[in-house]
């Protein structure tokens, strides 16, 4: 018995000695101590890559598949079927339905534009939007009416504000004016916000007033629009922690600035973005 174990003991070690010399035959020494040997391949243009790599497939141009939009006037049947889209810009077609009026372009902006009155927020704010991918500034009159209205939902109103702006900009302070003296806090914030885009004196004063709001960051808003806008170097205080009180009586300095440089007063030329910094 003893000496049938012994065998098989042998037979073992046999068979793990095998093993392991044909391992360090078969690897190269360099692999052995963890380099990797890369055997070049000759390819056709005449370069190399590693051995079992393929080239890459040669760049092929996609063909352009974008649909300009139509600039014609709407006959009878397409102005049909746009009123008949109106309803769909709610629901499970709605982005459908905002690529259709899309296509068809500028002249179908009439018929979105009765969408600014129909019920449910949805369509209106997808009208709005519609405005935006069209962009055709002859919306921003009815744009301005959806902004100033009080009754309507803020969001929709934010939205309409913020597209007109984007479309026409000259045209939105009387929209800014009567905005920043909404009862809604996220209404007078979106007009702080938006009339740093408009060069236009009007919303000065808008802004001005808006600096002793109650809602601090409306307040803060506001004069982070002012010194984008105007670039007026003002007494400098702690707005973060300011109370109402301390807010009005700042306030008055930009008054008494503005009392006096209004009419020589010009916008300065908005600040370039900085070009991305150079990936390593």
């Amino acid at each position: 018995m003893r000496t049938q174990g012994l065998s098989r003991l042998l037979i073992v070690a046999a068979w793990c000695l095998a093993g392991a010399l044909f391992v360090c035959l078969a690897v190269p020494a360099g692999e052995a101590r963890g380099e990797v040997s890369i055997l070049p391949v000759q390819t056709p243009d005449g370069g190399q890559i590693p051995y079992g790599f393929e080239l890459p497939p040669p760049r092929q141009e996609a063909p352009a598949i974008s649909i300009p939009p139509s600039n014609k006037p709407l006959g009878p049947e397409e102005l049909k079927r746009a009123e008949a889209l109106l309803p769909l810009l709610e629901g499970k077609q709605e982005f459908w339905a905002i690529g259709e009026f899309v296509h068809l372009g500028r002249p179908v902006v009439p018929v979105v534009i009765k969408a600014l009155t129909m019920p449910g927020t949805r369509i209106r704010y997808n009208a709005i939007e519609t405005l935006l991918l069209i962009k055709d500034p002859s919306a921003v009159p009815a744009l301005i009416q959806v902004a100033k209205e009080p009754q309507d939902m803020p969001r929709v109103r934010e939205h309409a504000l913020r597209v007109a702006v984007r479309l026409d900009p000259a045209l939105t302070p009387p929209a800014i004016e009567a905005m920043a003296k909404d009862q809604e806090s996220a209404i007078r914030k979106v007009a702080a916000f938006e009339a740093r885009y408009v060069r236009q004196k009007a919303v000065v004063p808008a802004l001005i007033g808006l600096m002793a709001d109650e809602e601090r960051f409306v307040a803060l808003t506001a004069i982070q629009s002012l010194w984008i806008l105007t670039r007026h170097e003002s007494e400098m205080h702690d707005w973060d922690i300011s109370t109402r009180q301390d807010r009005e009586e700042w306030t008055k300095e930009w008054i008494d600035w503005w009392k006096t440089d209004h009419d020589t007063f010009q916008f300065p030329e908005p600040r370039k973005p900085r070009a991305p910094l150079p990936q390593n």
